[in-house]
């Protein structure tokens, strides 16, 4: 059973929280670490390759990413969504779909799990909404 203080849960959380200090900074300059950044919040345990593989293959995959969200939530521009809810998102498109990390479905739990936490009030209900309806097309196919 999964707790909040999983390994796997708690690279999410290194990642997201590593993707949006780039948001801010050239990617080359990038001043923290996966563990400074994980320090900072107090994680103890988190999957390091899971963490470094979810900031790596988001950011290499980011223009088709971003497409993703673009077809799956037509009606917010995805410059008028809250930078936190993209993040989350790119994150688990990213992990269940284009680098099939994980299942498709538990991609979908976590990000709704870590909106949660870390988005405002709807992001849960947005961020299940857009990958819901993205893991619903992929299904079809």
């Amino acid at each position: 059973m999964k707790t909040p203080l999983d390994p796997r849960h708690q690279a999410r959380i290194v990642a997201i929280q590593k993707l949006f200090e780039l948001l801010y900074r050239d990617k080359s300059k990038s001043e923290l670490t996966h563990n400074e950044i994980a320090k900072i919040g107090e994680i103890e345990k988190y999957d390091t390759n899971l963490s470094n593989q979810l900031v790596n293959g988001t950011l290499e995959n980011l223009e088709e990413l971003d497409k993703l969200i673009v077809k799956y939530a037509p009606e917010r521009p995805l410059d008028q969504m809250s930078k936190v809810d993209v993040q989350i998102l790119r994150l688990a498109i990213y992990e269940g779909f284009l680098g099939q990390l994980t299942p498709p479905k538990v991609a979908v739990d976590e990000a709704i799990e870590i909106a949660k936490e870390f988005g405002g009030q709807s992001a849960g209900k947005f961020i299940n909404g857009v990958l819901g309806n993205l893991l619903e097309d992929k299904k079809k196919k």
